[in-house]
This record gives structure tokens, sequence and C-alpha cells, in this order.
């Protein structure tokens, strides 16, 4: 099944790609290539949590949070490639979480975006990713998530 019926399967659709806030871009493509900026959980232009994982979100918040980002990055890289079915792989999933002192569930906060990408793409949506705790993120976002992926040329 094609990731675009996988994603109205889901009952999802993807969203309007956010304009930079700086000098940059969502997303950059190099040969067969796709890396997106990290992505933030915006829901129709708003951030529906914020704060710190673990001290003002929970950790099952921050996971669907972060499925949220990862559909935003995952827009992001169809929206340069000419929409989502041309997403040949997912190759790497990179998560910051704002959390706490102490914090150790950033695994957990993470799955949210691996999980999108498995449902979005099958196999071919596994991939490695890294994931990093933070003291604050941009507008003060529980998490921010990043994907690299690979086209057919």
């Amino acid at each position: 099944m094609p990731p675009s019926e996988r994603l109205a399967a889901l009952g999802l659709t993807l969203p309007a790609v956010p304009a930079a806030v700086g000098a940059y871009v969502p997303a950059v493509r190099h040969g067969d290539l796709v890396i997106t900026t990290g992505q933030l959980p915006f829901v129709d232009g708003a951030l529906p949590l914020t704060g710190l994982v673990g001290v003002d979100v929970t950790v099952a918040q921050a996971a669907a949070l972060t499925r949220q980002a990862a559909l935003n990055a995952v827009a992001a890289a169809a929206a340069i490639l000419g929409g989502i079915d041309r997403i040949a792989r997912v190759l790497s999933v990179t998560g910051h979480i704002a959390c706490g002192p102490g914090f150790t569930g950033h695994p957990a906060v993470l799955d949210g975006a691996s999980t999108l990408m498995v449902d979005l793409f099958g196999e071919t949506g596994r991939h490695v990713r890294t994931n990093v705790g933070a003291a604050r993120l941009p507008l003060d976002s529980p998490v921010e998530v990043g994907i690299m992926v690979t086209t057919a040329i």
C-alpha cells in the first residue's frame, strides 16, 4: 500500500508546511536525499502543549506530540519531493525533548515519531534515530523532530 493510502487509512492528512521563522528552509534535497529541519508539533498553526516533559507534559502527551512533529516533518519532505509517495525510505529520525532534570524517558517519547514512520511507510519506515534532552526548545515546545529520507530519482 502506498504511503498516501496508509495516511488516509490512519485518518491523517499532511498539514501545510509552516514558513521558516529564521534564515533556513523547512527541507533540503540533494540528489535522492532529503533532510528536514526540526519540526515542532504544530496543529493548525499552534502548539497544543508547552513546557517540559516530565514536569508540565506527561510522557504519553509528549509521545503524541512527537508523532505530530514527525507528521509535520513528513509534510516538509513531501512538499519538496512533490508528494508523500515519492518518499522511498526513512533513514533517520532525530528528536529533541525539552525535559526537567533527571528525566530519562527520551526513548518512550520519541517512539511516537518512530511508530508513525512505520505506520506510514511499513518496513521502509524503520530507521536509525537520535534523541537528545534539552533545557528548552523554541516557543517552549516540549519536542522537535527532524527526519532524513530518500526518494527514487
